[in-house]
C-alpha cells in the first residue's frame, strides 16, 4: 500500500491545502493529513476543531485519514510506515525552507519529500493571510471551504 503524509498546522485549512490533499489522494492509496501540534503557536482553532474541519472538507476522499501529532514528523512516518511527505510549494521562497526540511527528514529517517506546485489560483494563499483578512472583515469565501468559512466567521464574532 502506498502511503503519504500531508503535514501542517491547518489553522484553518484553506482551498490551497485542500488542492494539495486532493491531488495527493489521487497518487497514493492512503493519505494521512496530520495536524502538527506546536505549543508555541496560539491557534484560532483548537487541534480538535481543526481535525473536525479537515474531516468535513475531505470527506469525499475515501483514502484520507486525519490525525494530530506532537513531535518530529519523521517519527510519525515511522509509526505509520509512511515513506513519503507531500508538500505544496507556493513560490520560490517556500522552496529554500522546505528543501532544508526535506533533506533533514531524509537524513534522519530516509523519508522522501515530494514537492507539488500549488495551483496558481492559490499561490499567494496562507492560513495566516486568511485569518488576517477575515479579522478585518474581508471576504475570504473564495479562499476556504464553506464549513471553514462558517467556523471562522463564528469564531471571529465571538472574539
Amino acid at each position: 500500500m502506498r502511503r503519504a503524509v500531508c503535514p501542517g498546522s491547518y489553522d484553518p485549512i484553506t482551498n490551497g491545502h485542500l488542492d494539495i490533499i486532493g491531488r495527493a489522494s489521487k497518487l497514493y492509496d492512503e493519505v494521512h493529513v496530520t495536524v502538527m501540534i506546536n505549543k508555541s503557536k496560539q491557534g484560532i482553532f483548537s487541534v480538535d476543531e481543526r481535525m473536525d474541519l479537515i474531516r468535513q472538507v475531505t470527506a469525499e476522499y475515501g483514502n484520507v485519514h486525519v490525525e494530530a501529532f506532537h513531535g518530529l514528523l519523521v517519527d510519525y512516518c515511522k509509526q505509520h510506515d509512511i515513506p513519503a511527505i507531500v508538500k505544496g510549494l507556493r513560490a520560490v521562497s517556500d522552496f529554500d525552507y522546505e528543501l532544508q526540511m526535506a533533506q533533514m527528514n531524509n537524513g534522519l529517517s530516509g523519508v522522501e519529500t515530494l514537492f507539488v506546485p500549488t495551483n496558481p489560483t492559490y499561490s499567494f494563499l496562507s492560513s495566516s493571510l486568511v485569518k488576517e483578512v477575515a479579522a478585518w472583515g474581508g471576504d475570504v469565501s473564495h479562499l476556504v471551504p464553506e464549513p471553514v468559512l462558517a467556523a471562522l466567521s463564528e469564531r471571529l464574532r465571538s472574539r
